[in-house]
């Protein structure tokens, strides 16, 4: 089953910017309480969604760039992207029905 690739700023303009289709990508941080709650519904969903939708996650600690550059200043924070372009955000640690919707409002 396929699960959510760790992404850098080294990496991240090949693997999500050129992306087709959707991706989500979860800003986090190995010292953020509210980023391990989320942490098991990202996995969750990179598995349910596997084929239909690119999962990622970005540690801002060990890449603040890419954090300053799409303005991430909460984590966690969820980042969808269509087309390689940033198309809505979720911040917090929200319940799995909200990225759910989310994920089907970008795929539909």
């Amino acid at each position: 089953m396929a699960g959510a690739v760790h992404v850098s700023y080294a990496d991240f303009a090949q693997e999500i910017e050129p992306h087709e289709g959707l991706a989500m990508v979860d800003f986090w941080a190995t010292w953020c309480g509210p980023c391990q709650i989320v942490a098991p519904t990202v996995e969750q969903l990179a598995q349910e969604y596997a084929g239909r939708l690119k999962v990622a996650k970005l540690d801002v600690d060990q890449s603040p760039q890419t954090a300053v550059k799409f303005r991430v200043r909460s984590i966690p924070s969820i980042l969808f992207f269509k087309q390689g372009q940033l198309v809505d955000v979720v911040v917090g640690a929200v319940p799995k029905s909200q990225l759910t919707d989310r994920i089907e409002k970008h795929l539909g």
